[in-house]
């Protein structure tokens, strides 16, 4: 009864850290926004023109889809580490999100060179082709590799390759508008309206259902494919479904905000230490939260620390990511 108590009140308290930092992203900034003018603009009851576009057309779509982006990252970290039974098997670290990335990037250099715009369903599509085809690659060497250490050495080098090529189409590129996606490239939730709000509710929201229905079948395989079997899981099944769902949620976060370091390891580790419990039923959701709480965090400082100017997403996540992975290496003494 303790435990359950214990649980739900820290699903309470990530539930309001989510909302405090969301409304602190609101006043937060180069400008900063008195809060009755804040609490006008919520309430619809006026407001101030000039903070009118800071506050509802820049900051709060941009806080929203940092949670939602962030919730998936760390959702993601959670599915691979239960595919691969490994705790710091990480879209990142597999090179994952870097094919996912480059996929964009080609989309994009593609379409602006013929003066086309790919809009959001072929910026999705591409994603989730990129992420299929790198989570394929790294499946296929899981097979090939007997030592979970080589797995997690190839996906870097994958990682490598893409990036690499990634950098060379922003490098070169003669456009303008191609030159601006090195920001994009780097990782940032700046940019984003509601436009891309609603489109990412649209691609995450099922998509987390989606998991969460799959928390009895995460919950046996993760004791071992004999004993899901034993239970009537088809396993063949369950893969595809897993690597869909992980695809699609890697492919919105890349699609929209760029690659986005460490927040699909640490998040989920951070919130299993936090929960006290790797019940998939709890960790889900929990994650998700978690997920929201540490991008909206890490946001909040990239865009406040060196205001006016902004850093990317990623130097703030990898600042905070980076520690927890050693953490996990130190603690399990390099046995992969």
């Amino acid at each position: 009864m303790e435990n359950k108590t214990y649980r739900y009140g820290m699903f309470l308290i990530l539930f309001l850290l989510t909302a405090v930092l969301v409304a602190v992203s609101l006043y937060v900034g180069s400008v900063r926004v008195p809060l009755e003018e804040i609490v006008s603009l919520l309430l619809k009851d006026g407001g101030d023109g000039v903070y009118k576009d800071i506050v509802m057309e820049s900051r709060f779509p941009r806080a929203l889809a940092a949670a939602m982006l962030g919730g998936s990252l760390a959702l993601y970290g959670y599915l691979l580490k239960a595919f691969f039974h490994n705790p710091i098997a990480g879209p990142f670290i597999l090179g994952i999100s870097s094919g996912a990335k480059l996929a964009v990037a080609l989309v994009l250099v593609l379409s602006l060179k013929k003066a086309l715009q790919p809009g959001f369903a072929g910026m999705i599509g591409a994603a989730f082709l990129g992420a299929m085809l790198s989570m394929g690659f790294v499946i296929l060497m899981s097979k090939v590799v007997d030592k979970m250490s080589m797995l997690i050495v190839s996906g870097i080098m994958i990682g490598y390759i893409c990036s690499a090529v990634t950098d060379f189409l922003v490098t070169f590129a003669e456009d303008e508008q191609i030159v601006n996606l090195h920001n994009w490239s780097m990782g940032s939730f700046s940019g984003l309206g509601w436009e891309h709000v609603a489109v990412i509710f649209l691609v995450v929201f099922p998509a987390f259902l989606g998991v969460f229905l799959m928390s009895k079948p995460i919950s046996a395989y993760e004791l071992g494919e004999l004993y899901a079997q034993n239970l009537g899981l088809n396993i063949r099944k369950f893969r595809f479904w897993l690597v869909v769902l992980s695809s699609l949620l890697s492919a919105c976060v890349t699609a929209f905000a760029g690659p986005v370091s460490f927040v699909g390891i640490a998040a989920p580790h951070l919130v299993r230490r936090l929960l006290g419990t790797a019940r998939p039923i709890l960790m889900i959701p929990a994650c998700f939260l978690g997920g929201a709480v540490f991008c909206l965090l890490c946001d909040l400082l990239a865009r406040t620390l060196l205001a006016p100017a902004a850093l990317t997403i990623s130097t703030v996540t990898a600042r905070f990511g980076a520690p927890a992975v050693i953490y996990i290496l130190v603690q399990r003494k390099g046995k992969f």
